[in-house]
């Protein structure tokens, strides 16, 4: 254990942890409302974008309220969707689902396909411009409590510690940042939102929250396979009965393609690997021939909420709230959620300018939370929030049929008619014992189309310090090789698209459980689907991690 540490403090009126699109939205309406106000966004990644993933296919819904002449301004969102594909595959054909019948919020007509790293970048130039601090390699580590046990701040900038905890001779304690208002916008499964929720039992009246995990590839195609503004999504093979989830197609611009694949992770069987499961995908006869004669370019994977409505916690606590992903804000059956994050932080910006101006600081931010429910955010959300469930406990076919015909009422009626459908079980609890599984043999890669783990990392840009602790942290360290192993056959080794866990036989012929935490790609997987919740994911040292050029 370390010894208490004397730091520094610097004061603002707000605080944000995360320049995403949720704390970016957040940052410029604050100083829309008042140039005057000071404004802070730390970020955990080497430069903003740095850990940015998704799709992403842009609903300019939240551009629009936020920055109404973004088009003028430049902004990196010029990819119009022309076409919508919809295909279930099978092993050797595919089945088209026709436009028509599918519910109007799944058309994509007037959304863009984007890199919403490169979308970060430029808000984060917009914020700038408005005497936004903004502060890359800052990751923050603590929360700062007030008298009365509110959020005052965060602890940012820790830099030094050796593998052992103790502080090495270049430690630096980092600043303790405070403000009147702390933002958490960290994204999914956020390490200082999890102690927010736990500490002011923000859960305490939601449903579990649910999650998937997105493995993607940016690819340069030959120009001939490369059909610009296209959009297809896919379901059924290569996961089957196996899972749900399903892959995702965007034609960019510069002859790139954005592949990814979603896997939900409320899958049962231990043996599944979604990683191998994505690289599977890419060699169906319908997929296979985009790719020839071109070449992958990036990989990543991050962690997506998928639990809608009725899942998101109260987003207000004593100093502070939880914005965007940190809250769970996405839309699972247009698998769109960054509209909705740049929504979230526009309306807790305009919730903290009134505080401010009516001289409150440290309370809690009702209007927010309700803004959230009862705005646009909810009004998208809640049409969709039976989809997930259905698809969870009657498979793929019959959420089709079932979650159609309700997302159908929703945009008629205004509602779902089949009310409100519970979860049930996380997804840490969904995992089932192996002996009830058969193990699932997975096709070697190629090195043409698909790539083993090790070497796709390498197109990640990630890196973490080798002196440093491990920031993936383990409640017990004989669960993994007592428990896990045994019953479970080890799934870390599976569910983790960096090969950061591993067993490894020591020279006595026991089992020994491996962390290569330098492969992390930040995804926080292991968090979430850890069967025995033995695993916590912690904030490296600021700077570490992946560097995406245009997730």
């Amino acid at each position: 254990m370390m010894d208490a540490v004397e730091r520094e403090s610097m004061e603002y009126d707000v605080v944000i942890v995360g320049a995403g699109p949720a704390g970016l939205s957040a940052a410029i309406r604050l100083k829309q409302l008042n140039a005057d106000l000071s404004v802070v966004v730390l970020e955990k990644g080497s430069e903003v974008g740095a850990h940015i993933l998704s799709g992403a296919v842009l609903d300019p819904s939240g551009l629009d309220a936020l920055i109404p002449d973004w088009k003028e301004r430049g902004a990196p969102v010029k990819t119009e969707v022309k076409e919508d594909n919809f295909l279930v595959l099978g092993p050797q054909g595919k089945l088209r689902i026709p436009n028509w019948p599918m519910p109007p919020l799944l058309n994509n007509h007037g959304n863009y396909i984007v890199s919403m790293g490169n979308v970060c970048r430029w808000l984060a130039e917009q914020a700038e411009a408005m005497e936004v601090e903004i502060f890359p390699g800052m990751a923050c580590s603590e929360l700062v409590y007030g008298e009365n046990g509110e959020v005052k701040g965060v602890v940012a900038g820790e830099f030094g510690i050796e593998k052992d905890g103790t502080k090495g001779a270049g430690y630096e304690p980092g600043m303790e940042l405070h403000g009147k208002y702390v933002f958490l916008a960290e994204g999914v499964r956020g390490s200082l939102s999890k102690i927010a929720i736990a500490r002011y039992g923000l859960d305490a009246d939601s449903d579990v929250q649910k999650y998937g995990i997105g493995i993607k590839e940016v690819w340069d195609i030959k120009p001939e396979n490369h059909n610009e503004g296209s959009v297809t999504h896919t379901m059924g093979w290569p996961l089957g009965g196996n899972a749900g989830g399903g892959s995702f197609l965007y034609h960019a611009e510069n002859n790139q393609v954005f592949v990814g694949f979603v896997t939900h992770l409320n899958y049962k069987n231990p043996y599944l690997s979604p990683y191998q499961e994505f690289q599977r995908f890419k060699h169906h006869p319908d997929i296979a021939p985009i790719f020839e004669g071109g070449k992958r370019v990036a990989y990543g994977a991050r962690a997506i909420t998928e639990g809608g409505f009725q899942s998101i916690p109260k987003t207000t606590f004593p100093g502070g709230a939880l914005l965007g992903c940190s809250a769970g804000l996405v839309n699972v059956p247009r698998i769109k959620g960054n509209h909705n994050a740049m929504l979230s932080g526009k309306a807790a910006a305009e919730a903290a300018y009134e505080a401010i101006e009516a001289g409150r600081s440290g309370d809690e931010l009702p209007d927010y939370d309700k803004e959230l429910r009862d705005g646009p955010v909810g009004a998208d959300l809640k049409k969709v929030r039976n989809v997930k469930p259905l698809w969870s406990k009657y498979g793929l076919v019959a959420s089709l049929v079932l979650g159609g015909i309700d997302m159908w009422a929703a945009s008629i009626l205004g509602r779902p008619i089949l009310g409100t459908i519970k979860h049930g079980k996380t997804d840490a609890e969904s995992t089932e014992p192996a002996r009830r599984h058969k193990e699932i043999k997975y096709p070697k890669a190629d090195g043409k189309l698909s790539f083993d783990r090790l070497t796709n990392v390498s197109f990640s840009g990630t890196n973490h310090g080798e002196d440093q602790p491990t920031h993936l942290k383990l409640k017990d360290t004989d669960v993994p090789t007592h428990i896990n192993l045994p019953k479970y056959a080890g799934p870390s080794q599976r569910y983790c698209p960096a090969g950061v866990y591993e067993f490894v036989e020591g020279d006595d012929g026991a089992q020994r459980f491996q962390i290569n935490g330098q492969n992390c790609v930040h995804c926080k997987t292991c968090d979430i689907k850890d069967p025995s919740q033995n695993i916590t994911w912690c904030v490296p040292q600021g700077g570490d991690g992946p560097n995406y050029p245009n997730m």
